[in-house]
């Protein structure tokens, strides 16, 4: 301490253990995502609450994905992706998405699907799907922030979005 000056410096603070961070984290509720790419990296996707706007000029997302995750490589590999927004009737497609044994073939024979003008799978009967491009990513920690374009945008008229907070799934109804 600094008598003169009448100061004091401050010590760092400890860092925030990351169990304490995911519990915290599991109390921010979001909407859930099946996330889709296909090309030469091949056909893959997985379950995700972590997507975000960045912008809409030009109409830009993020998306975040672990990168030990088993299809991290076709999305880095492919640059293209659809964010397919979920509704109450996919819970089981979004736990099937969300790994853990099935075969991507499996999972993709579990629903219908159709493209746009990036080519990635688009969910039918998505409460709404972003088709993109990946202008840019960034690696930050264990994990990778995919930043897209939106090329297109499809939507539905169902009215129960599928969302997710304290592990486990809710329904936002209008």
């Amino acid at each position: 301490m600094n008598d003169r000056a009448g100061s004091r410096k401050a010590e760092a603070p400890a860092p925030v253990d990351a169990k304490v961070y995911r519990d915290a984290m599991a109390r921010l509720g979001a909407a859930v995502h099946i996330i889709t790419t296909d090309g030469p990296g091949g056909r893959a996707g997985f379950t995700a609450s972590a997507v975000c706007s960045v912008t809409d000029q030009p109409p830009t997302l993020l998306v975040c994905l672990n990168r030990s995750n088993s299809v991290h490589k076709a999305f880095a590999k492919n640059r293209i992706m659809c964010v397919n927004t979920l509704t109450t009737e996919h819970e089981a497609l979004s736990v099937l998405f969300g790994g853990g044994g099935t075969s991507m073939d499996d999972r993709f024979a579990a629903a219908t699907w159709s493209t746009l003008a990036s080519g990635a799978p688009v969910l039918d009967g998505a409460l709404l799907s972003f088709d993109c491009r990946v202008v840019e990513s960034i690696a930050q920690g264990t994990h990778e922030v995919f930043f897209c374009e939106v090329l297109a945008i499809q939507t539905t008229e169902k009215a129960s979005g599928l969302f997710y907070f304290d592990r486990r799934y809710r329904v936002l109804e209008p």
